[in-house]
């Protein structure tokens, strides 16, 4: 079960405000907060919150961090990811596909997933695991079909590599 549906909310990153004050203090330098704001297109009680550690809109985070020549990335406490897994890829692009009816991405979904765990069941080592057909393949946006492939094929070595370690 997600973590939002058990109730718990995920970690988010934390903006080092402190860290971001600091660098555009050293980068203004010897400039009054007048001018250093003017460069960076922000206003002078903006500039001043921030040198002070507070922390900047979206718009005025982007715009100093471009004035002082950083990625805004640099201000971000790093939390740990979930990595997505080959099959949720690609159910996220299908999801995401303008020509496709919510309900007709959620079946293909189905499909996808029903597809997934009947071959993480199979335990025959030498046997191939995976065949697929694409016919639809012409109706799908420019990609998708090798996109798919190239999953089911992730997903077939990952098999292959449980079966062979005996996980399954």
């Amino acid at each position: 079960m997600p973590e939002e549906e058990a109730g718990q909310s995920r970690p988010a990153e934390r903006l080092d405000a402190a860290k971001l004050g600091a660098l555009i203090r050293d980068h203004r330098g010897r400039r009054s907060l007048r001018q250093a704001a003017a460069e960076a297109g922000v206003s002078v009680s903006t500039m001043s919150r921030v040198e002070a550690g507070a922390q900047p809109d979206l718009a005025s985070f982007t715009a100093l961090c471009a004035w002082v020549g950083v990625s805004p990335s640099r201000f971000f406490t790093p939390i740990a990811e979930r990595l997505d897994t080959p099959v949720e890829v690609a159910i996220a692009h299908l999801s995401a596909d303008p020509r496709l009816a919510p309900e007709h991405a959620s079946s293909i979904a189905s499909v996808i997933r029903q597809m997934y765990d009947a071959l993480a069941a199979q335990v025959e080592p030498k046997r191939s695991l995976v065949a697929c057909h694409l016919r639809a393949a012409s109706t799908m946006r420019p990609g998708v079909p090798e996109r798919l492939g190239s999953i089911l094929v992730d997903i077939h070595h990952e098999l292959e590599k449980r079966v062979e370690s005996g996980q399954l």
